[in-house]
């Protein structure tokens, strides 16, 4: 008779990457632009300072300020010209100006197009995460699969794991699903 010590598959570093994923796809949306202002828009600009590239929320405190508009203070004055460049060259889509109390970034109207755009941003960003977890998943499959070929699985567990795995994954999606969704309506707004 063959002995196999049940050894259950450890899914705890596969829900951290998914936990990863998941919050790196939650990043992206927010830098996906709508019709109000967030500050989480300006996450992904870097603003050249003392010979550094850094983010602009290392350099300056940003606030909304009313629907459709974000106030940047920078924390040194000096500073102030390289940050209105740094967010227009970004090409957010947004109008930036100076004033005595630092950078006005205001959010225009979106356009019908424009909000049929940013959706289509959205979505290819989902794919991405997508891949990125169809990546990780794959990687645990073939580690199961030389558990139970190595003797240290049997048969039975690996399907029961595959079984585990896959209800991870599905899980995952229907968060990116319904992440998605908010930002449509988001957007739509």
């Amino acid at each position: 008779m063959l002995y196999f010590s049940h050894m259950a598959y450890n899914f705890k570093p596969f829900e951290q990457d998914i936990k990863n994923i998941i919050e790196r796809f939650e990043k992206e949306l927010a830098s996906v632009r709508t019709g109000r202002a967030t500050p989480a828009i300006l996450d992904t600009v870097y603003v050249e300072v003392y010979g550094a590239r850094m983010p602009i929320a290392q350099v300056a405190t940003i606030n909304v300020d009313g629907a459709r508009t974000l106030r940047v203070a920078p924390w040194d004055a000096t500073n102030a010209k390289e940050i209105e460049k740094a967010i227009t060259v970004a090409n957010l889509g947004l109008s930036v100006g100076a004033d005595d109390k630092g950078i006005r970034v205001s959010f225009p109207d979106l356009t019908t197009e424009r909000r049929t755009s940013l959706v289509k941003i959205a979505k290819e960003k989902m794919e991405e995460m997508r891949q990125s977890l169809r990546s990780v998943r794959d990687d645990v499959w073939t580690e199961i699969q030389q558990l139970e070929r190595d003797g240290e699985m049997p048969e039975d567990d690996k399907f029961r794991a595959k079984d585990s795995m896959q209800k991870l994954v599905d899980n995952a999606n229907m968060q990116f699903e319904s992440m998605l969704e908010r930002k449509e309506k988001e957007i739509a707004l």
